[in-house]
């Protein structure tokens, strides 16, 4: 890169978005992190900086529309810019819809869908005065095959792919790129606590026999991010291992 450029990343403290914001650290971005706990949010922090890049943390709920505006403005002044965007923030509620209260679909959609408008709108506006820009939104396998008893989840998540494609027709001409990468099973601390059995059900439905990793994930982002994938935008990038095609 000409010039260390910066990348943001919601629901950074752990899991896939940990993974996603150390590959771009490694990389050599300046990363500007959130989660919703300030003490998680800060000991990522700790660990990123160790990749000698500068590291901006800030406890964010990303469903409050002014939070994330102060959070976006917070960012731009202390790096002066800002250049990539990743959404990874997201929560489940999962229940059959017969039995699923409204506070759970709400909560999914406002932290899943919602978030998603509102940081990219924020950061529209550094990016269209730059002439550059990479949006990436973490989607999910679910969002195309569906899931029983994950209607809200299946739901926010198709509202992603859908948002994603028709932001980057608005953006394309302003050089920013906008692209989802929708992970398959990947092993997280959720999946670690579904039981050998159920993992094990999970697998039979993967052609490559195994979970994916969140840095599979993260690898598919950093590809996303960088001036190689400058002619992609409006895609979806699906890293299943075959589960779905």
């Amino acid at each position: 890169m000409m010039e260390q450029r910066v990348a943001m990343i919601t629901g950074a403290s752990r899991g896939i978005g940990y993974a996603i914001a150390e590959a771009l650290a490694v990389a050599g971005y300046n990363l500007a992190i959130c989660g919703t706990r300030e003490q998680t949010i800060n000991a990522a922090a700790d660990k990123l900086k160790k990749h000698d890049v500068d590291v901006l943390p800030k406890a964010v709920d990303v469903s409050d529309q002014a939070a994330v505006q102060a959070f976006v403005k917070d960012a731009v002044g202390h790096f002066g810019r800002l250049d990539v965007l990743v959404n990874n923030a997201g929560i489940t509620r999962d229940n059959l819809s017969i039995r699923m209260k409204g506070e759970d679909w709400d909560a999914v959609i406002s932290t899943n869908l919602n978030s998603v408008f509102y940081v990219s709108q924020a950061v529209l506006r550094p990016m269209m005065k730059a002439k550059f820009g990479r949006i990436i939104n973490i989607s999910s396998v679910v969002a195309s095959m569906g899931n029983p008893g994950q209607l809200n989840y299946c739901a926010s998540k198709g509202g992603v792919d859908a948002l994603t494609r028709s932001l980057a027709r608005e953006v394309g001409s302003r050089g920013i790129t906008v692209n989802a990468v929708a992970p398959g099973f990947i092993a997280t601390d959720m999946t670690a606590g579904l039981g050998e059995e159920a993992r094990d059900k999970l697998v039979e439905q993967i052609p490559l026999g195994h979970l994916g990793a969140a840095e599979d994930v993260a690898a598919s982002v950093t590809f996303l991010a960088s001036d190689a994938a400058a002619y992609i935008t409006g895609q979806i990038l699906h890293v299943n291992g075959g589960m779905y095609m």
